[in-house]
């Protein structure tokens, strides 16, 4: 796949860690310094709950006018994993479809900022034994996707007790395909840290051998007061 001048793809140590939220910060950083920016995620599940979708902020986020289809290419109504909400929906998600669409949006623009699904191991299509209509074949995880695309990656974790490990395992996943990790965000940072949190921060960066970078609760109403974030590559 032909590159963009540059990319990111902001993946997690899990599910509801703060990907979207971060994915969003870093697509108004950049667009707020005078890049075009496109966004890019492969699947958003959950759509039945409420408040404003995944796609729709990491738009908003961007000042982008990409179609819901050109960021999100499968949407689903269940809070699933996608390759079960692909099924429970009568269908799967194809890799090469995928593949494209972010290819198509990263051609419009300086940068692509790409959100995964939960963490690196979750399957957008889960493959032998599973639940493919056309029988026998492999499995494609969020990691393939990140491979494919071949952008840095940053990973989100939360702060608290139980993030080394969960943080550590993702980057040691991702440098064993081959990926390379730009930075870690813990969020939400509060404003005094505990003992354990700042351990935790400094911990990461060390057994990590990854910058670490925090970012705090955020009004995602307000997005002229959100703080900057970047990584360099």
């Amino acid at each position: 796949m032909n590159e963009p001048a540059t990319g990111i793809f902001v993946t997690g140590t899990g599910t509801e860690v703060g990907k979207t939220v971060v994915a969003a910060v870093l697509a108004r950083t950049l667009a707020g310094g005078g890049r075009r920016v496109a966004v890019f995620k492969p699947a958003v599940t959950g759509l039945e709950e409420d408040g404003e979708p995944d796609h729709e902020l990491l738009r908003r986020a961007a000042g982008s006018n990409q179609s819901d289809d050109e960021i999100a290419p499968y949407r689903y109504d269940p809070p699933a994993s996608p390759h079960l909400a692909a099924a429970l929906a009568g269908e799967e998600i194809d890799p090469e479809r995928l593949g494209a669409a972010a290819e198509t949006a990263a051609a419009g623009a300086d940068v692509l900022v790409c959100e995964g699904v939960g963490g690196l191991l979750v399957p957008l299509v889960r493959g032998v034994g599973g639940l493919m209509r056309r029988g026998v074949g492999r499995p494609y995880l969020v990691r393939n996707l990140a491979v494919d695309l071949g952008y840095p990656l940053v990973v989100v974790a939360p702060p608290g007790l139980g993030t080394i490990n969960h943080t550590l395992l993702t980057i040691e996943s991702a440098r064993a395909a081959g990926l390379e990790v730009a930075m870690v965000v813990l969020t939400p940072w509060p404003e005094e840290p505990s003992e354990i949190e700042s351990s935790n921060h400094a911990t990461i960066a060390a057994l990590g051998s990854v910058p670490v970078q925090t970012l705090p609760r955020l009004d995602l109403a307000n997005p002229d007061g959100w703080p900057t974030l970047s990584w360099r590559r």
